[in-house]
């Protein structure tokens, strides 16, 4: 997807060799985890996003999408996948990354 595309406070799903994947870029920087909510598996990329606050639109459920972790409930968090930038594209790799972890654009 080319990065021109996803303008800061917006997402979109899609799927990339076989993945949902909910790309996110709340502030610049451009983040992608699992388009799957832990709660109902109900895709993340239907749901709301103000600023870091990314909210299912199934149940409510709310995550930071800076860091994947739940916020409610905080006992939750999204399965990321490391993402970069490169030559005006947003690639994005397989496998889970450490927690928190991006690769700068």
């Amino acid at each position: 997807m080319p990065v021109d595309d996803l303008w800061i406070g917006e997402l979109a799903g899609m799927v990339v060799a076989g993945h949902n994947v909910l790309v996110v870029n709340p502030d610049g920087e451009i983040r992608a985890f699992e388009d799957r909510c832990p709660h109902l598996s109900s895709p993340l990329s239907e749901g709301t996003l103000d600023g870091p606050l990314l909210t299912c639109s199934t149940h409510l459920w709310e995550f930071d999408c800076l860091t994947g972790a739940g916020i409610n409930p905080a006992t939750c968090g999204l399965l990321p996948y490391p993402v970069r930038v490169e030559d005006g594209t947003i690639q994005v790799g397989f496998g889970p990354a450490p927690s928190g972890v991006t690769e700068d654009q």
